[in-house]
């Protein structure tokens, strides 16, 4: 089993998961909505939810990095965005990504893991996520992971 180490992203990983992350959010919101309302919306997102972007109180920005040094991946961890701020037992994983090179080798795993570690030791009681409904391989990484569907949306084009 892989293991990783997470740390606070420097301001230029911060600046490329922020474009990944919103890229890859227009990319299934535009199955939805015009592309540019997609843009429009994810960047509003992240200017809500990430107001002073890798200093925003509350959220954790994070590199993982495995057994060797390198940076396999990142996640974003704050507070759950269904409870009241200050409030909340459950924090929320708002992002996690493994970088291409080294998918399917556990470290998706490894920074779920390491995620729900730290939340743990913020005396949170429980990490929610939503996930996409046709990437089965981040599903199938939750369900070995003891994780369980809380809500279901579902969509039929005509």
């Amino acid at each position: 089993m892989q293991q990783v180490t997470l740390r606070k992203m420097t301001a230029a990983e911060y600046g490329a998961a922020t474009e990944h992350r919103e890229a890859e959010s227009v990319r299934v919101l535009s199955r939805v909505m015009p592309e540019h309302l997609a843009r429009e919306r994810v960047r509003s997102g992240t200017t809500r939810f990430l107001p002073d972007g890798l200093d925003t109180v509350g959220h954790h920005l994070l590199t993982a990095e495995n057994e060797s040094g390198e940076a396999v991946g990142n996640a974003w961890i704050g507070p759950d965005p269904s409870q009241a701020s200050g409030t909340a037992s459950a924090a929320w994983l708002y992002d996690i990504n493994v970088f291409p090179p080294y998918r399917r080798l556990g470290y998706g795993s490894a920074i779920l893991a390491a995620a729900e570690a730290l939340v743990a030791r913020e005396g949170r009681t429980a990490l929610g996520l939503n996930v996409v409904g046709d990437n089965e391989a981040a599903i199938a990484l939750y369900r070995r992971s003891g994780y369980e569907v809380t809500s279901m949306s579902m969509r039929k084009k005509m």
